[in-house]
């Protein structure tokens, strides 16, 4: 049995992209390719074979066929619709030489250090509307992951890759660049995606870094970097005035209290969050 389009797919099971669930669809095959082609290369892999796949929102699984022709040794598919899981059910039948395990529930319930077996990789065309609660959670644990391939809407990338003294450059910009290195590798238009959003898409590829901050230092960068850009047009004595250590601790860095959050560095503020 010949697996129909993608597009023909959607038509037969009459599915919707739902507004709630956060859902832009990528039907162009050659697109869902050309992402996990790039990923691959940048990773010097000539497949994903050995590894242990996880895909958030496969929605009617343009990625998932993508993912399954570079044979991983599983694939999990995390899918919180329930629409989705017969078009998954039907892959996975047709599925021979790839194990494919489908999941019916919510991303950040999942706990993937625990369900997937290590080399891991996460794949997503993540839901927008909960893109970056996910992401700060699986940084939390990225030393459990070989490397992540997301795509997130144009904004939100310019964010994460967004250099100090930039008015994108935040809290984001500082967790993520601690504990990976990032690499851009695509941009995609609206009018790649099914409804096409009013928002271009960016997809990157993060890997962990070799040495990575701890849980307690990863913690302590959460909490000074939601005071300082929280009040980011603030100077540090007036947004970081309730962590009386930490204004210690710049004045041992030599970094003015005239300072402003987004003049600090990512090593600024390890450093500072490491003498807590």
């Amino acid at each position: 049995m010949t697996l129909l389009s993608l597009r023909e797919t959607v038509r037969q099971y009459g599915l919707l992209a739902s507004k709630a669930l956060g859902q832009n669809f990528l039907l162009d095959q050659n697109i869902t390719d050309k992402i996990i082609r790039l990923s691959l290369k940048q990773q010097n892999k000539a497949s994903f074979s050995g590894c242990h796949v996880a895909e958030i929102g496969p929605g009617p699984g343009g990625l998932t066929r993508s993912i399954l022709a570079a044979k991983p040794s599983s694939l999990t598919v995390v899918e919180a619709d329930v629409r989705c899981i017969a078009i998954m059910e039907e892959l996975k039948a047709q599925t021979e030489d790839v194990v494919l395990n489908i999941i019916n529930g919510d991303a950040l319930d999942f706990d993937f250090s625990k369900e997937i077996l290590p080399p891991r990789q996460l794949i997503s065309n993540l839901p927008y509307n909960i893109s970056v609660s996910l992401l700060i959670g699986w940084l939390h644990q990225i030393a459990a992951f070989e490397a992540m391939t997301l795509m997130f809407q144009r904004e939100v990338a310019m964010r994460i890759n967004a250099p100090v003294c930039c008015k994108d450059y935040g809290r984001l910009s500082v967790i993520a660049q601690l504990t990976c290195n990032i690499d851009k590798l695509m941009e995609l238009p609206p009018e790649c995606f099914t409804p096409a959003p009013k928002i271009h898409s960016t997809v990157l590829l993060f890997r962990p870094k070799a040495e990575l901050p701890s849980k307690d230092v990863l913690t302590n960068i959460e909490k000074i970097t939601t005071f300082s850009f929280g009040q980011r047009r603030k100077m540090l004595r007036q947004s970081l005035k309730s962590c009386p250590r930490v204004l210690e601790q710049c004045e041992n860095m030599n970094i003015p209290l005239t300072a402003r959050a987004e003049e600090l560095s990512p090593q600024d503020y390890l450093m500072l969050a490491q003498a807590l």
